[in-house]
């Protein structure tokens, strides 16, 4: 795997991950308590229900939203997941004045989606080990594409690396050298 967190960030996100000194737990549990006030203010506004969850996983702060008819805070693809996650971001840096690394989850979507991109790479990973051609993938958001990149990276005979430009930023697998 040639894309890894040492190389250049790929959004300003990661850029300030990458000079953030590392947060304490008490440090990280407030930040998801903070995005947790946040979301359920953005559930009361558009009138929906859900049960809300503030932890710290692997040393990021996590809220996950869990109910039913969340669906549309999901979006096709995880795409408005993805624009609540950064806006939520933005409200702990506001109160915080740091920036986070927060993870929002809303249904499991991400867990379910980490399954299906993990049985996507272990396909690509097949065919590159069967043709010896590249493969290459959809564009993909960085969370997909680190869910790809850390299964292929588990993986003898292949490596992967990130092309393009976002929204267009692909996976490329290959057969290692």
């Amino acid at each position: 795997m040639t894309d890894t967190t040492s190389a250049a960030p790929e959004t300003e996100t990661e850029a300030a991950e990458q000079t953030t000194p590392q947060a304490t737990e008490s440090e990280l549990f407030r930040q998801s308590e903070i995005a947790a006030d946040y979301v359920e203010g953005l559930l009361d506004i558009l009138d929906y229900d859900g049960d809300i969850d503030e932890l710290v996983q692997n040393g990021r702060p996590v809220v996950e939203v869990v109910g039913r008819r969340l669906q549309a805070l999901v979006g096709q693809r995880g795409a408005t997941l993805e624009a609540l996650q950064e806006l939520t971001r933005l409200a702990v840096f506001r109160a915080t004045g740091s920036p986070s690394r927060l993870l929002l989850d809303v249904g499991g979507y991400r867990a379910a989606r980490r399954k299906e991109l993990g049985a996507i790479a272990k396909n690509a990973a097949e065919k590159v080990k069967e043709y010896g051609e590249p493969v290459r993938l959809e564009p993909m958001s960085a969370f997909e594409r680190k869910c790809v990149h850390d299964v292929i990276n588990a993986l003898s005979g292949v490596e992967s690396e990130s092309e393009g430009v976002e929204p267009s930023r692909r996976i490329v697998v290959r057969a290692t050298a």
